[in-house]
């Protein structure tokens, strides 16, 4: 089993979520539960169609560190 990170981000019509690991494999939702949905059924295409092609599947498990950095011309977003 390989686990790969999710990223949510909150857009204008909802999320957009991507796996850090595997750029590729982005989508959107209204919601942020329909979001996960999404990206889970789209990781599982792209698995799909790169074991059609041969192509080697991106390494998961990435190690994810929050860094803080204080500035004024860094805005926080909701």
């Amino acid at each position: 089993m390989i686990q790969y990170t999710a990223q949510y981000l909150k857009i204008l019509s909802g999320y957009m979520g991507r796996l850090v690991e595997w750029p590729e494999v982005v989508t959107e939702g209204r919601t942020l539960e329909e979001c996960r949905e999404q990206l889970r059924d789209a990781l599982r295409e792209m698995v799909l169609a790169y074991e059609d092609l041969g192509r080697d599947i991106p390494p998961g498990n990435a190690l994810m560190e929050a860094l803080a950095v204080e500035s004024p011309h860094v805005r926080q977003t909701a």
